[in-house]
Formats: C-alpha cells, structure tokens, sequence
C-alpha cells in the first residue's frame, strides 16, 4: 500500500553544513590582523623617522646659521699712509702754580669776611675773623692753672732746699728731705704741661683770624657772617689760587718721550684766543712712563702776569720731534680703548681677526695717526665690535656691500 503524505507531518531538516572549514577562515583573518598592525606599524615608524631626520636637518641648519651669524660682520680697509711726524700736538690741563681750599683751624662763628671770589690778596691778607668765646674762657682757665702750678712749684722748691740744708746735721731724715726733692721735680713737670697747655690754647686763638698763605686769587668763597665754623675739613672757607704763572699738564706718548727736555720752548694754543700763540718752558717730566697709558708726564710753565689765562682751561701744546718713520691714519672709530692700552683689530688670512697695540700721534678728533703698530699691509677693521677678541672669524665686507644693503633695507634705512 502505498504511504500518502500526511499534512499534519512536520516536513524533515535539511542536512546540516559542513564545518569543517571554519578554524582555517579564523586563522586567514588573524594574519590579515597582523599584517593590518605591522603596516600600521610601519607607517608609524616611517613617519616617526622622517620627522626626526626633519629635526636634525632643521638642527644642523641652525647650527650653521648661528654659526655663520655669531661671526661679527665687519669693513676692513687698508690705513692711509701720511707723511712722517715732525711735531705733535697734545692736549693740556691748565692749573694754578698754587691751589690752596683754605680751612678753619678752630670753632666758633664767623663774624666778618674781606674779600669775594676774584679779589687778589697778598700775603697776610686778612680774610676772615671767627670769634671763638669758649676757647677764650679756656685760655683764661689754663692760665689760672699755670698761676696754681708755679705758686706749687715754688713752694716744693722751697721745702725741698730747706731740708737739704737741713739734712746735714741730722735735723729732717733723709726720707723726709726725698720726698720733698721730688715733689719739687714733679711740680716742676707741672709747670710744663701747664705752660704748654696755655701756648696751644693761645695759637689755636691765633687762628681766629685767617690770614692768605700767598699772594693769588681768591676763586670760592663759602661761608657768610653768622655762621658756625667748625674745625677740620668738613667745609671750605675760601679757595685760593696763585695766577701769575700757571702749569700745564699733558701726558707725551713713550715713542716721544725722548725728543722732550727740560728747558725746551713750548708753544701753546688756546680756543678763547684763535691765531694767538703763547710760549711756556717745560721745567720738569715725571721721569716715569705711566704703565696704564705708556705716556710720559710733563709740566710747561707759562707767564700769566697779565691774567689773560685761566686755571682750569685746555690748552694745545705743540711738541717738534725728529721724525720716527712712516705713519698711518685711521678712523678715531677703528681704535679699541682696554686696560692693556690702545688697540686696532685688524684682518688676517681673509676672515680671522688680530689685535694689535698701537702708538698715537696727532689726533684730530675725526681721525688719529698712528706712529707704530701698523704696516701698509694690515686691513683695519674701520669700527670694530666691544666684543672683538684674537682669533675670532669675522665677515668681511667692503664698503660697496655694506651700502647697497643698507639701501635694500625697508624704508630706505
């Protein structure tokens, strides 16, 4: 009989998949993670090391700029040759023969003054008069005391004469004839200091008047009637100067120091009188080079009987010299001022810089000649930084260079 289909009958599973593929599909998708994660990684990487070759190119490129502009850039020219120096010119202090602040010797107050700034006095001039009333009651009292000590003294000299002429006969001991002896000897000593004491009271009462030391000029007056004079240098009564002759000081270079004797004729110039020329002596030299300035001191004597100079001006002295060989003349601007004295930086081997010592001569105020250190060879460097050390790389540049930069700036600078 043949089965008919129920269709209450629930119809049969299909056949189940096959799995048996399913770890071998895992395993592709983690290789495809691993290899997503060591690209990752490798971008990483590349980009990593691209950054940092950027960063040392960009160090290395910093270096060397700030190497490049750590060199100073600077114009170094050849100097000018001048012709040899037959005289020099220097400046020079005036200043009075005699310059005296003239002070009080004792307190008290002022009560009258004779003479202001520009009177010339004579010396013993009274100047000013300080009354002095405490020093007056002390010399009165130190006299008093010198009185109480002679009357003790002639005294002890009395007894002590007694009883030596009576010790010979047993009359006084001897003890009692020593004692008087030498209290006749310390009252003597008494009578002394007394005596001294009243000649110091009496010479600091002297000098309640103030008297001119020289003849001169009197420059500064400080002081009015009325007020309190107190002893020392704490202040300034009057200023005195003596005129008629007057001294200059300069300071001549070393490399002249010998072409300077005493008794040579100096001629000076002053601005208060152009065209003018007044002659002076040199009368004395320090006999010493000032080891901070290589330079000799000299002092020149001029008359000023007629009072045309004055004290405290600047003078030109104009020195004759035989001639020391070739100079040279640069920029006041190219010298370099240190405590080993006067420099010029120059250029060596096209970039490296070289200090060198120089000697002075005429100077100008624009420019200064240069008796030695310098060669018709050496390149000066025309204004050279503070900072300019031996040895150091500078970047030359002529003066074509250093304008049309400065006309390429913005602004026209």
């Amino acid at each position: 009989m043949t089965d008919q289909p129920n269709p209450n009958r629930t119809p049969a599973a299909p056949p189940a998949h096959d799995h048996s593929s399913a770890p071998e599909q895992t395993a592709i998708r983690g290789h495809f993670a691993v290899l997503a994660a060591v690209v990752v990684l490798l971008v990483f990487i590349a980009l990593g090391g691209a950054g940092i070759l950027r960063r040392v190119r960009a160090n290395r490129v910093l270096a060397q700029t700030t190497t490049s502009l750590a060199a100073p850039t600077v114009i170094a020219l050849p100097p000018k040759e001048a012709a040899p120096v037959d005289r020099f010119v220097l400046p020079g202090n005036v200043t009075a023969y005699t310059d005296s602040p003239i002070y009080a010797r004792t307190q008290g107050y002022l009560t009258h003054w004779y003479f202001d700034i520009g009177a010339r006095v004579k010396t013993g001039d009274l100047l000013a008069v300080i009354s002095t009333p405490e020093l007056d009651q002390q010399l009165i009292q130190a006299e008093a005391d010198l009185a109480t000590a002679e009357a003790n003294a002639n005294n002890a000299h009395v007894q002590a004469e007694r009883y030596t002429g009576l010790v010979g006969s047993d009359a006084v001991s001897k003890q009692d004839t020593d004692t008087f002896v030498n209290q006749a000897a310390a009252t003597s000593a008494a009578v002394k200091s007394a005596q001294a004491n009243v000649q110091r009271l009496k010479e600091l009462q002297g000098f309640e008047k103030i008297y001119a030391p020289f003849d001169g000029v009197v420059t500064a007056r400080n002081v009015d009637t009325g007020q309190l004079i107190d002893t020392g240098t704490t202040r300034e009564l009057f200023h005195l100067q003596a005129l008629n002759v007057l001294r200059v000081y300069t300071n001549v270079p070393q490399i002249y120091s010998k072409s300077v004797k005493r008794g040579d004729k100096i001629d000076l110039t002053f601005a208060e009188y152009p065209g003018r020329t007044f002659q002076g002596t040199l009368v004395r030299t320090a006999d010493a080079i000032d080891p901070a300035s290589r330079t000799l001191l000299v002092e020149v004597d001029v008359d000023n009987h007629k009072g045309e100079l004055l004290p405290g001006a600047l003078a030109e002295v104009h020195f004759k010299t035989p001639p020391v060989g070739p100079t040279f003349v640069v920029p006041v601007s190219a010298l370099i001022f240190r405590r080993e004295g006067l420099q010029i930086g120059t250029v060596v081997n096209g970039n490296i810089a070289h200090i060198l010592p120089v000697v002075i001569g005429e100077d100008d105020g624009a420019t200064v000649q240069i008796v030695t250190g310098l060669s018709a060879a050496d390149r000066v460097i025309q204004d050279p930084p503070d900072s300019l050390i031996e040895g150091e790389k500078v970047t030359v540049v002529n003066n074509e260079q250093q304008n049309s930069g400065n006309q390429s700036e913005p602004g026209g600078k």
